[in-house]
């Protein structure tokens, strides 16, 4: 894949969140909220404090999705980005 955010955005993957409670009960995936939660896979030149390979959390209503060689991504601006899990 070649593809390289420009400026202040970042080329993320959803994270897939578990398909059971903690209490067990299954949730269909008609029931599921968007996944706010993401790997970044590629940065833009002027982002600072998020590099490849971190989990993030971003906005619920943030991003453009993406297409690309059959996988589904999300193309953010860095302000859009709430925060980084460690």
């Amino acid at each position: 894949m070649n593809f390289k955010p420009l400026g202040e955005r970042i080329l993320v993957k959803s994270v897939e969140e578990s398909n059971t409670t903690a209490s067990g009960i299954i949730i269909p995936d008609n029931a599921k909220e968007k996944p706010n939660r993401a790997e970044v896979i590629a940065i833009g030149d002027e982002v600072k404090n998020v590099k490849a390979g971190d989990t993030v959390v971003f906005g619920k209503y943030s991003g453009t999705g993406l297409a690309l060689e059959g996988q589904e991504y999300i193309v953010l601006e860095i302000a859009d980005v709430l925060g980084v899990i460690s």
